[in-house]
């Protein structure tokens, strides 16, 4: 089976290499352009690309799908199946249509739940226990196409998004490569998704990653691992400069009441913060034009007291 890959960034590199490894004919990957990164504005090719690559498979990297501008060589590449991960682009119907077997996507959830761009950062966000991949025919819809398999991953407690997406990324490996022996076997019949049950996994966008101590300490802790270690949760210091939360776990200490964001220690390691409900210790900083720092570093080179407040 002549299998097209589609996909950009590193967890779609788990996909693609379950796919090398498992002998199956990937004759072309197509991915998003290089882009330049960091502070010399380096261009810098997806890691995908990176792989394919090193692997000798021909590498597409078209600025847009649409108006027949790929058509040629998709014509040319001519598979039987495309799959795709994370590839960071809507398909337009006549790539969708083109492959005999149809168009393969692995998703970041159990779907119908979390449909869209950031599933996994909204599964930990929202405090889920269990997140999963599925495997599904797509359609034109966003997420919506008929499922074919389903694995479940379990979110700990102290998971980040850094964490789930590497455990996604190997589950959902081998999930693939069944999925894909199961099309040629005809041995999958795919299932139609619920759409009472769907839920939508908006883009994560800025104002998502600020902090509110005046929530549950549970929810500040779900949101600053769930934006860990990229693009990170955010918070103010009393002097107005940002301070970036990368590692922060729930307190088990009881301690007096105080207004949220209020610190109310600064021992052990760690800056305790009231919030609206319980507190919580952040563990690890990246203070506004710093390095990332333990809490113990923050707190030996620059004055933060208790009674200070954060957030205001």
């Amino acid at each position: 089976m002549r299998i097209l890959f589609m996909g950009t960034p590193d967890f779609a590199v788990f996909s693609l290499r379950a796919l090398v490894e498992a002998g199956m004919d990937v004759v072309a990957v197509v991915t998003q352009p290089d882009q330049p990164k960091g502070r010399g504005y380096v261009l810098t090719p997806p890691p995908v690309k990176i792989f394919a690559q090193e692997h000798g498979i021909p590498v597409y990297q078209p600025v847009r799908l649409k108006n027949g501008e790929f058509d040629e060589t998709l014509a040319e590449i001519d598979p039987e199946l495309i799959v795709v991960t994370a590839y960071g682009k809507i398909l337009p119907k006549s790539l969708l249509d083109y492959p005999k077997y149809g168009c393969v996507n692995v998703h970041g959830s159990l779907l119908p739940e979390y449909r869209g761009a950031a599933p996994m950062q909204r599964a930990i966000l929202e405090g889920k226990k269990e997140t999963g991949i599925t495997t599904m025919l797509m359609d034109e819809g966003l997420d919506t196409g008929k499922m074919l398999l389903q694995v479940r991953v379990p979110i700990e407690e102290n998971d980040n998004f850094e964490t789930i997406h590497n455990k996604m990324g190997e589950a959902g490996a081998p999930l693939l490569v069944k999925t894909i022996q199961g099309i040629a076997e005809g041995s999958i019949a795919p299932v139609a998704q619920d759409d009472s049950k769907s839920t939508y996994a908006a883009k994560i966008e800025k104002a998502d990653c600020k902090i509110d101590f005046s929530k549950p300490a549970r929810e500040v802790h779900n949101r600053i691992r769930a934006l860990s270690p990229v693009p990170l949760a955010f918070t103010h210091l009393p002097d107005g400069k940002l301070l970036k939360v990368v590692v922060s776990e729930l307190s088990a200490e009881k301690w007096e009441p105080a207004p949220a964001g209020t610190v109310i220690s600064v021992t052990g390691g760690a800056i305790t913060v009231a919030c609206g409900e319980g507190t919580i210790r952040l563990l690890e900083l990246i203070p506004e034009g710093k390095s990332r720092m333990s809490a113990a570093a923050f707190i030996n080179g620059r004055k933060i007291a208790v009674g200070d407040r954060l957030g205001n």
